[in-house]
C-alpha cells in the first residue's frame, strides 16, 4: 500500500510539472505570436512619412557659412509623430538616406517572420562637404527603430525579429538566401530655407521625394 501511495504521488508529481511546462510553452507561444502579429502590422505600411522645418538660419562669421538647425519629426506606420530630432548643419543643402527592404511575397504563406513585409527606414541627415561633411544618425543600425518598436513591450523574440531583419538587410549572402526581392539606398536632398515646411516620403518603390510647402500666413512672424 505504501508503495502504492508513493507511485500515484509521483505520477501526480509528474502530472503537475507537465502541465506547468505546457501552460508556460503556450504562454510563450501566444505571446510570440502576439509580438509577431504587431511587428508584422508595423511593416504593412508603404510608406514613412517626416516632415522638416528650418528653426534657425544664421550665418556664421568664423565659418563665413550658413548655420542651418532643422527640426525632424517622423511619423509612424500608424501616423502618429515620434519624438521630434534636432539637428544643425554648416550650410543648407541637406540631405536624408533611406533604406527600402523588399522580401518576396511567396514567403508571407509559409509564415516567416519577415519574409513577405517591406520596410522603409530614414537612415540619416548629413551635409556634404568632403572631410567636412556632418551627418547625423535618425534609425542606429542593429536596433528596432523608432516607430516600429512595440509600445509597453519588452520582448527578447522582438528584439531577434528585428537582429534577424538587420542581417537580412546589410548581408549580402543572407539577402539571397534569405528571398529578398531588392534592398535600395537613396539620399536625395534639398536646400532647406525658413518660412518652408518639407515632407518627406518613401515610396513604397523605395524612392524618395520632398515636397515643399510655405509656412501658413497664420504663423509667419510668431515666436512658436
Amino acid at each position: 500500500m505504501k508503495t502504492a501511495s508513493i507511485f500515484n504521488t509521483a505520477i501526480a508529481i509528474i502530472i503537475a510539472l507537465v502541465l506547468v511546462f505546457s501552460s508556460i510553452w503556450v504562454n510563450g507561444w501566444l505571446e510570440e505570436s502576439r509580438v509577431l502579429a504587431k511587428v508584422a502590422e508595423r511593416l504593412s505600411a508603404d510608406t514613412r512619412i517626416a516632415e522638416v522645418l528650418v528653426t534657425r538660419s544664421e550665418y556664421d562669421e568664423l565659418s563665413q557659412r550658413v548655420v542651418t538647425t532643422i527640426k525632424f519629426l517622423e511619423y509612424d506606420a500608424s501616423g502618429r509623430p515620434l519624438p521630434a530630432q534636432y539637428f544643425s548643419f554648416h550650410g543648407n543643402v541637406i540631405q536624408f538616406q533611406s533604406l527600402v527592404v523588399r522580401f518576396e511575397d511567396k514567403w508571407i504563406r509559409k509564415g516567416d517572420k519577415l519574409r513577405g513585409k517591406s520596410a522603409a527606414l530614414f537612415l540619416k541627415a548629413f551635409v556634404l562637404d568632403g572631410k567636412e561633411t556632418e551627418e547625423f544618425t535618425i534609425t542606429p543600425v542593429n536596433e528596432i527603430p523608432a516607430g516600429y518598436k512595440i509600445p509597453g513591450v519588452e520582448s527578447g523574440f522582438e528584439q531577434e525579429i528585428w537582429e534577424n531583419f538587420w542581417s537580412y538587410a546589410l548581408d549580402p549572402a543572407a539577402r539571397e538566401r534569405k528571398g529578398i526581392k531588392n534592398v535600395q539606398i537613396e539620399a536625395p536632398g534639398s536646400i532647406f530655407v525658413p518660412g518652408t515646411i518639407y515632407s518627406l516620403k518613401i515610396e513604397h518603390d523605395g524612392g524618395i521625394r520632398i515636397d515643399a510647402r510655405p509656412l501658413p500666413d497664420i504663423v509667419k512672424g510668431e515666436m512658436l
